[in-house]
């Protein structure tokens, strides 16, 4: 005889054809409930993911994973700092940068951040070199003033590749009428597309010799340092800074962009908890397919309590063949959500074509396509919540099985 005897009954259960066909499809349906909810969770959630993954990496690919700045005064002595960092095998590159607010006057005028940096030395932590679409990177030559602003806000300012544009920069200076902003006429010798707004309409790059000799700086805002693993940027600022003994401030890529990525983060937790939800009505429906079992089993338990199994012996019965019918629907959820992530981009495209319609038409989102980023952990978290509901949801028809009194069951058969 098959040991433990609790088991052994619930998977008989499980397979055996039901009196009442209408339990066998409340049974159905909390199984394809909790797979739908299982299989709708992880598409939603590698699809956040995948975003995610897509803005963090147009952000990135143009700003450091981490700063160092000195502490209130420019960094005089940035050569030294760029040889210390590339001596720690964590950095993949390093570049000193001066950054500033200023005031960009071409046919409008609009508010820009201009960043100085060293044309040698910048494409070892940004990619703005290959994102040009028109001008050349190298035209950002010591002592020609040139600048590069993003395509958003060329088009806002008016301007092309060979116009000029009068930078009014932050910083004041002295003059027979009073303090005056510095004002300086650069020329635009590029455009670049970076795939993120901010970007595009808010920075524009020149030469740091340039924007130092403008500024009257005796160094440079900082130094920016590009990492083989930007989980780690923190930590590798922080043992730059010790080695360069000095007063120095760190800050990593979350820290600049904290609001982005704290909002970015909520939104998937409140997702994942509203497709939670899902599974929740699945497990409902698994509560009432068991209550309704357990009354069709009455006299099937009765028999079993006077052949000596025990109250919790009932239990597990229902527990085991409850769970069963859990852990079946997760699996299928799990499989399922997973071919359909991975074939998302296809589902995409074939709804595309036979209703002739763009979902994510380039001219609109600068993200085209679908992109999706299955993590393990996200899939391991929602099996775990779509078994433990299934579980919960076993216990009260369970307990109420365990409740029978075999007279009163077997009073009336």
């Amino acid at each position: 005889m098959f040991k433990p005897i609790p088991v052994a009954i619930g998977l008989r259960y499980l397979r055996a054809k039901r009196r009442n066909g209408f339990i066998s499809f409340i049974s159905m349906a909390s199984i394809l409930g909790i797979a739908l909810g299982v299989t709708v969770l992880i598409t939603t959630l590698a699809v956040m993911s995948g975003f995610q993954k897509e803005i963090r990496d147009r952000l990135l690919q143009m700003t450091a994973h981490t700063t160092i700045t000195a502490d209130g005064a420019p960094m005089a002595d940035w050569q030294h700092a760029v040889e210390v960092a590339h001596k720690d095998p964590r950095v993949a590159g390093a570049a000193p940068y001066i950054e500033i607010q200023a005031m960009l006057s071409g046919a409008r005028v609009q508010g820009a951040i201009v960043q100085g940096i060293d044309p040698a030395l910048e494409p070892a932590v940004s990619v703005i070199n290959t994102k040009l679409k028109k001008g050349s990177f190298d035209s950002l030559k010591e002592g020609s003033y040139n600048l590069l602003v993003g395509q958003e806000l060329a088009i806002w300012l008016g301007v092309d590749v060979g116009d000029t544009v009068l930078v009014t920069l932050a910083e004041v200076q002295g003059t027979p009428m009073g303090a005056m902003p510095r004002l300086k006429r650069f020329t635009v010798s590029g455009i670049f597309e970076a795939g993120y707004n901010e970007i595009d309409r808010g920075v524009a790059y020149a030469n740091m010799a340039d924007l130092e000799r403008v500024l009257r700086m005796d160094g440079v805002t900082g130094v920016r340092l590009k990492l083989h693993d930007m989980d780690k940027a923190l930590d590798v600022g922080v043992d730059l800074a010790h080695n360069l003994r000095g007063g120095y401030r760190v800050s990593d890529w979350t820290q600049q962009n904290a609001n982005l990525y704290h909002s970015l983060r909520m939104e998937k937790v409140v997702m994942g908890i509203l497709l939670s939800l899902i599974i929740a009505m699945g497990a409902f429906n698994l509560v009432s397919s068991q209550v309704m079992l357990v009354t069709d089993k009455q006299a099937d338990i009765a028999i079993l309590r006077t052949l000596g199994l025990t109250p919790g012996g009932v239990m597990q019965v229902f527990m085991v063949q409850g769970s069963l019918i859990g852990i079946f629907g997760t699996v299928l959820g799990v499989v399922g959500g997973i071919t359909l992530t991975l074939n998302l981009e296809r589902i995409l495209g074939a709804i595309e074509t036979l209703f002739n319609v763009k979902l994510l038409p380039e001219d609109v989102y600068y993200i085209t396509g679908l992109p999706t980023d299955m993590q393990t952990p996200d899939i391991v978290i929602i099996t775990v919540i779509a078994l433990v509901m299934s579980f919960l949801a076993t216990l009260y028809p369970a307990w109420r099985a365990a409740r029978t009194q075999p007279a009163e069951a077997l009073r009336y058969e």
